[in-house]
């Protein structure tokens, strides 16, 4: 008969071989880390949980829970086998089905889709190596140490890189209104804290016997740290209860006796149009043909303001500023038709259609530049008024890495294989938020993924707040011009509105979006989707022709995130900081003793 045995660890291993003394084997043996199985099963757990609480299947109770077996893996004194390695597998685990929507724009995004998935999987295991170091060097309650450390590199992976605000743990929310109003004190981060805060609680007060039945403790240790007193026990529960019911009480202030006052009527045109990286010229009259034709269901409403996606008005704008003749333009820019895009007759088809709907036209189109030194190439949004014509342009600030523009292509060639696009190829980047004005209503627009990032949304209302006559004046809603249409039809639309349905809170600003493919929708200033665009028969919002007339609901309530931004956030990742300045010093400092919590 067969016997089993258990793979030993190298020191124990090294011990026998080398004829070691029973003393020496039996440290060896204690000495030994547990082993990678445990780690192994509950850093997936939570890459299942947190895939499951996201869109597509938008399981929002699992948000509370999904952290707590990841946080389990920070309570072990000594590290389990390969606890980091395989806590990346887990990040993995997670962000590779989250965003498999990246794949669908174009085959070569493939690698782009692993690539990002691969980066972002990073901060689980720094997640539980920032949340070891305030456990066990520092002393801090896991409780505070796990929501303190998971909001601060929130914040960082919505900065890096560009920035990535995707998923934040807080989105899992977004159909508990009253929740998530504490976003304009905090940003939506100060809704993840609340959850990561449960499951610290959660993952601390549970029984030594747990970590022993995932065997997270080494062979023959029998207590874990950090060891909880029972009445450590209820002082935390009570702690988090507190919490969270201060949030719901703040929330149901904020919203008590709340009316928004009616705005103007604003029509959404959503068109139906896969995007693709080579534009089809020839599709491009169809597409104005298909849009003009939803803007004319729209006018029987009597809209004042007409919103279309963006890019979808395909011909570009041509803008002079430096008042050179055509044919010196031509002759510095042989590589564009000035005369044929001259010919187009663009402002005037744009200015003849907003007079005939008596309403304000906002249009998304690309805008060329040019000027006898340069030609600039923006993705814009234009207003276009019956009674004045083109009024105004907004050149989209925030550029999508590899979508808008390659960094370092100059020194890095290479590094466009990594886009579907080939050739000349990149946009400007705007330089300055522009409010638009008609019938006495300002509105911000903002173009693509712009609404997913606080900051940003957050500077351009501050900035737009300023009128043309110098006077202070909040613009009264957001404007957000999509083209959607790269991922047909999957859960990136509804991940889109959810994280832009968070912007609302933060500014306390109503929204209104145009989406290409969908999801069209009016967003009040709670954070709630009033309504979506939608076909009359089927009654889906995505891949459909649709058209939407409501009118927006205003808010005139102050928001203290408006005033000063991320600093709770910015204070959880000094905090990380902190946390990783002391984690490189602890490899020249010895470990402190297990000390039993007072609490």
């Amino acid at each position: 008969m067969s016997t089993l045995t258990m793979p030993r660890p190298p020191a124990l291993k090294a011990a026998m071989q080398r004829d070691a003394t029973p003393q020496e084997i039996i440290a060896a043996a204690r000495s030994a880390p547990a082993p990678a199985s445990g780690v192994f099963l509950l850093s997936g757990l939570s890459a299942v949980l947190m895939w499951a609480a996201f869109t597509p299947l938008d399981y929002g109770p699992l948000g509370w829970v999904c952290l707590i077996p990841l946080v389990l893996l920070a309570r072990p004194a000594r590290s389990p086998r390969w606890l980091y390695r395989v806590a990346w597998l887990g990040g993995l685990t997670f962000w590779l089905p989250a965003l498999q929507w990246m794949r669908l724009g174009d085959p070569t995004m493939y690698l782009a889709w692993f690539a990002l998935a691969v980066y972002l999987a990073a901060y689980f295991p720094l997640f539980l190596a920032l949340t070891r170091v305030a456990v066990h060097r520092g002393r801090v309650p896991l409780m505070l140490a796990a929501p303190v450390v998971w909001v601060g590199l929130e914040l960082l992976r919505g900065l890096l890189l560009t920035g990535f605000p995707w998923y934040i743990l807080g989105h899992t929310q977004h159909g508990w209104i009253g929740l998530i109003q504490i976003c304009d004190l905090t940003g939506a981060y100060g809704v993840s804290f609340v959850l990561a805060l449960a499951a610290g609680c959660a993952a601390e007060i549970a029984p030594c016997a747990w970590l022993e039945r995932f065997k997270l403790l080494p062979p023959g240790e029998v207590a874990c740290t950090p060891e909880v007193s029972p009445r450590g026990q209820w002082v935390r529960v009570t702690v988090g209860l507190v919490v969270i019911g201060g949030v719901l009480g703040y929330g149901w202030e904020r919203r008590r006796g709340v009316e928004f006052a009616p705005g103007p009527r604003v029509a959404l045109v959503q068109g139906n149009f896969p995007a693709t990286a080579h534009s089809d010229q020839p599709d491009w009259p169809l597409i104005f043909m298909r849009h003009r034709s939803l803007t004319a269901r729209a006018v029987l409403q009597r809209p004042d303001w007409i919103v279309w996606p963006e890019s979808m008005f395909r011909w570009p704008v041509l803008e002079t500023p430096g008042g050179a003749t055509d044919a010196q333009l031509q002759e510095a820019h042989p590589e564009i038709n000035i005369q044929w895009l001259r010919d187009q007759h663009v402002h005037k088809t744009l200015a003849d259609m907003s007079q005939m709907a008596d309403a304000a036209l906002v249009i998304g189109a690309t805008t060329l530049e040019a000027d006898r030194d340069r030609l600039r190439v923006y993705n814009s949004a234009h207003l276009i008024r019956p009674d004045t014509g083109f009024a105004g342009r907004y050149d989209k600030l925030h550029r999508v890495i590899f979508g808008e523009y390659i960094p370092l292509i100059d020194f890095f060639p290479w590094l466009q294989s990594l886009t579907p696009f080939r050739g000349d190829f990149g946009l400007n980047a705007g330089r300055s938020s522009v409010a638009f004005e008609y019938k006495g209503y300002r509105c911000a627009p903002v173009i693509c993924y712009e609404d997913t990032l606080p900051n940003l949304v957050r500077q351009i209302v501050n900035s737009t707040a300023i009128t043309r006559e110098g006077t202070r004046r909040n613009v009264d809603f957001l404007v957000n011009l999509t083209n959607d249409g790269w991922f047909h039809g999957s859960s990136e639309l509804d991940q889109h509105l959810i994280t832009a349905a968070f912007r609302c809170v933060e500014c306390r600003l109503p929204m209104v979006r145009a989406v290409n493919t969908g999801i069209s929708a009016f967003i009040d200033g709670d954070g709630a989707v009033r309504n979506v665009a939608a076909d009359l028969t089927t009654g889906k919002s995505k891949q459909v022709e649709a058209v939407l007339v409501e009118t927006v609901p205003l808010d005139r309530r102050s928001s203290l995130y408006l005033a000063y931004g991320d600093w709770f956030a910015g204070a959880c990742l000094v905090c990380c900081s902190v946390l990783c300045g002391g984690g490189l010093a602890s490899r020249w400092l010895p470990a402190p003793g297990r000390v039993r919590s007072a609490l």
